[in-house]
């Protein structure tokens, strides 16, 4: 135990000992990493780096996308308003009428308000909230309409922003 007069020098000086005499016996100082640097085979990194694996770093970087885990309750709620979201957007895909817009007025008429859409003519992603939590989610292009149904993104919502 330290003496109570070392222990409030010590938190007066910012809990670092002034003088080689002030370091309690037993104890040595040692570097306070100053910088990250990424871990390469071979290389012994100096004291004042904290090391990290890069490849580690950018997967847990995509993590944002990953999706939570759905009930069987809610993913079983999700078919029945999945299946007229895949009717409502073949008419959409059909009529030649693509656009973000056509996708979340049909995805609204089949029952589920407040969709996500992004993207163009060419091609629409989409997703909404489901009845009891989770998503339906998917794309429409001019030849294909794809549905999937999936918890919510790591980041909320229903699809990542876009540019991530």
């Amino acid at each position: 135990m330290l003496p109570l007069v070392l222990v409030a020098t010590m938190m007066m000086a910012g809990c670092v000992p002034q003088t080689a005499d002030q370091v309690p016996a037993g104890m040595t100082p040692s570097p306070t990493p100053t910088a990250a640097c990424p871990v390469v085979e071979g290389v012994d990194l100096p004291p004042e780096c904290a090391p990290y694996d890069p490849d580690q770093a950018m997967a847990q970087n995509e993590r944002y996308r990953d999706r939570m885990d759905m009930s069987a309750e809610s993913t079983a709620a999700a078919r029945g308003p999945a299946e007229e979201i895949r009717t409502a957007l073949e008419g959409v895909r059909s009529s030649g009428s693509l656009s973000v817009d056509a996708v979340a007025e049909a995805i609204t008429r089949a029952g589920l308000p407040y969709p996500e859409v992004q993207g163009d003519e060419r091609a629409v992603e989409f997703g909404v909230s489901a009845p009891e939590g989770g998503c339906v989610f998917g794309a429409v292009t001019a030849d294909l309409v794809t549905i999937e149904i999936g918890g919510y993104i790591m980041d909320g919502g229903c699809l990542p922003a876009v540019g991530h």
